[in-house]
């Protein structure tokens, strides 16, 4: 019986990309794909969201690419251009939960501490949680198994009365190792509907 919701925030309540502030630095699409494949990947930033302090994250890529030191600093200094809003229809799936006494709403995500706070700022439901689970705080990230154990040892939880929800595939997966029922979510998917089978609820009714 499904009584905890575990939602990831970027991806599934958040949308957060890059892209949004480089394509206001760079005139070509093909120079934002190059920096955000080359210069500052997703696998660099993913440091960061494991607790990386992001000044030394810039001193190491502007040592590697010292032309582009201005557009490096620009990936901390001008983060918030990354928020894009939050997704609506899913904002709306949390707020029935936190509304039903019969669930608990937690977060697990994968976010640098050091950025969290702005978007803790934008965004009023990040104070809904019932509780949430920052890798940069952890100094673990997801997929890996630990920061799940972290979760249902807080909180005292117990996986199989939990559904995970994520963007990611591998992150779902891990999931699913620990006995957490999974959505993986796409922008093809009903988040509603797919919670509607898992719990037993009407949301939209």
């Amino acid at each position: 019986m499904i009584k905890n919701i575990v939602f990831d925030l970027g991806g599934v309540l958040i949308n957060w990309d890059p892209k949004l502030l480089y394509r206001k630095i760079f005139s070509t699409e093909d120079e934002v794909e190059y920096f955000l494949s080359s210069v500052c990947p997703y696998d660099w930033n993913l440091e960061q969201d494991r607790g990386r302090p992001l000044d030394q994250a810039a001193e190491e890529r502007i040592e590697l690419f010292p032309e582009y030191q201005l557009e490096i600093k620009a990936y901390y200094g001008r983060w918030s251009e990354m928020l894009d809003g939050g997704i609506s229809e899913n904002i709306q799936v949390l707020k029935y939960f936190r509304d039903n006494p019969e669930f608990k709403i937690y977060a697990l995500t994968n976010w640098s501490q050091y950025t969290f706070p702005i978007a803790q700022e934008k965004f009023d439901f990040l104070k809904s949680f019932d509780g949430i689970i920052m890798s940069g705080e952890e100094k673990l990230i997801k997929p890996d198994p630990k920061i799940y154990k972290v979760l249902l040892r807080r909180y005292a939880l117990q996986a199989e009365q939990c559904v995970f929800i994520d963007d990611r595939k591998e992150n779902c997966i891990a999931a699913e190792s620990l006995n957490f029922s999974s959505i993986h979510f796409t922008a093809e998917k009903s988040l509603a509907s797919e919670l509607e089978q898992l719990t037993n609820v009407s949301i939209n009714s």
